[in-house]
């Protein structure tokens, strides 16, 4: 089976969903759409594909599936638009910044009998998912605590930042997901700190660059996550899972896999510098996962559901910090 797909979005991440497209057994890219040519026109040559416009790419035969890749303020009209069209989803995080739209939106998927896969690409990467199999054999015991610990290299532009709905549905969304997939037990309550530590600028915009929450599952589970948006040494992506027979960890990856040695101490070549380098694998890995789940009619591993589980923890998040205290997520997602 040979799933065609289009991509909705040649920027920077439709770019990256391409190049996973293109190289992974059981697909093919078959066009590609954006209102800017030149854009279109890069990710149409590098790949073979044909450019379309979106209602050309609604209408045709010969496209199964789309990776939606366009602005998050056109996600969810997009999937339901496509949906009803029949072809298969597949779409970048978030599904939408209003959560009471993201429901709207599952309810067309659901009804129209959809797939939709929504993409948390770090659930996929080699590491993480070794930590979670791991977890899932028994290596640890029963989970306790989860440490997750992201941090940009460098903050994005002031306009992304305008934009993105703030750095606790833009960035730590992806932290929020990975908490729920490790822990193995929905989350309770939401404790978050936030402060102005890396650029006013991001202050006056009405974001943060610097966060702290902790999250707590009914029995007492506890994960705690770490983000900032600059870390002047690299990308910096760990996690360690504590359970009470031992723990498990995946530690940052670098440029090379080795370490000297010398007078001067020991030295490590750096970091990958950010997310296109450092996740390369999980892309490829998540539209592999997508395509078995459309070839097997199982469940995809990252559901409309699981999006909006995310997102509701993220609203949960600047609540917390808004009224300083804990946030029960029924508060939020009723």
């Amino acid at each position: 089976m040979t799933v065609r797909f289009a991509i909705l979005g040649a920027g920077r991440i439709g770019k990256v969903h391409a190049r996973a497209v293109a190289s992974t057994p059981g697909a093919a890219l078959v066009a590609v759409a954006d209102p800017l040519a030149a854009a279109a026109g890069a990710v149409a040559e590098a790949h073979g594909a044909a450019i379309r416009g979106i209602d050309e790419i609604e209408r045709a035969g010969d496209i199964d599936a789309v990776v939606i890749c366009t602005p998050t303020d056109t996600h969810a009209d997009l999937i339901e638009r496509f949906a009803r069209a029949g072809k298969a989803i597949f779409c970048e995080k978030p599904i939408d910044l209003d959560l009471a739209r993201v429901r709207a939106c599952l309810k067309v998927v659901a009804a129209a009998g959809a797939v939709l896969m929504v993409g948390f690409n770090r659930r996929f990467d080699p590491d993480f998912m070794a930590v979670k199999a791991a977890i899932d054999a028994g290596t640890i015991g029963k989970v306790e605590m989860v440490t997750i610990t992201s941090r940009d290299p460098a903050p994005p532009p002031i306009d992304y930042i305008r934009r993105s709905g703030g750095i606790f549905r833009d960035m730590t969304i992806h932290d929020f997901d990975m908490a729920r997939w490790l822990l193995g037990e929905e989350v309770e309550t939401v404790l978050a700190a936030a402060s102005v530590l890396v650029d006013p600028a991001i202050g006056a915009a009405g974001d943060h660059d610097s966060v702290n929450v902790i999250l707590r599952t009914a029995s007492g589970r506890q994960a705690v996550i770490t983000n900032s948006r600059r870390a002047a040494y690299g990308y910096d992506q760990r996690i360690e899972v504590l359970g009470d027979r031992g723990m498990v960890a995946a530690r940052n990856t670098h440029e090379a896999n080795i370490e000297t040695a010398g007078k001067e101490g020991f030295l490590r070549p750096p970091l990958l510098d950010f997310f296109m380098t450092r996740y390369t694998a999980a892309y490829a890995n998540e539209i592999a996962a997508f395509i078995a789940a459309l070839r097997d009619g199982t469940p995809p591993p990252a559901s409309g559901d699981d999006g909006l589980m995310a997102l509701a923890l993220a609203d949960a998040a600047v609540r917390s910090v808004a009224e300083g205290r804990a946030v029960r997520l029924a508060e939020i997602a009723g």
